[in-house]
């Protein structure tokens, strides 16, 4: 698995690739202050769309406070990894496949598989950052005895 920093295979020659590049090297360096500066002051984050343990609404989780809130929450008390496989850039969108591992405190370690999606504006900023996977998907380890 790749855990590198810049994993997507393809280079980042189109603004939203870019953005969702900077977005996995930011979080894998657990750098708050640089992830959150990707994003537009109107962003919402939904990972994953819909209902969710992260999200009992489905609402996503909007704007700067909402989208810090996330980070706290999900991303920064754990080591997350991303290993992306395919990635395909339309507009000013891109797609990307692959598998997200994030290691918990105490060791355990949560594997989704899915889709991730980023829309960014004009200025390259992300206004969506959405994630396609399924909570029964995911693969669970227990941590190391």
């Amino acid at each position: 698995m790749n855990d590198t920093p810049n994993p997507t295979p393809a280079t980042a020659d189109h603004p939203a690739r870019a953005a969702s590049q900077a977005s996995m090297a930011a979080v894998t360096a657990g750098d708050r202050a640089a992830w959150l500066a990707l994003f537009a002051a109107d962003a919402v984050v939904e990972d994953p769309i819909g209902p969710s343990m992260f999200d009992p609404d489905g609402a996503g989780h909007r704007g700067a406070d909402g989208i810090a809130a996330f980070y706290d929450t999900v991303i920064g008390p754990n080591v997350v990894r991303f290993a992306i496989r395919e990635s395909y850039a339309c507009g000013h969108e891109v797609a990307n496949v692959g598998t997200i591992t994030t290691t918990l405190p105490d060791g355990a370690r949560a594997i989704v598989e899915g889709v991730y999606t980023y829309r960014v504006n004009d200025e390259g900023r992300i206004l969506a950052l959405r994630a396609f996977w399924e909570a029964d998907a995911i693969t669970f380890e227990p941590p190391p005895t």
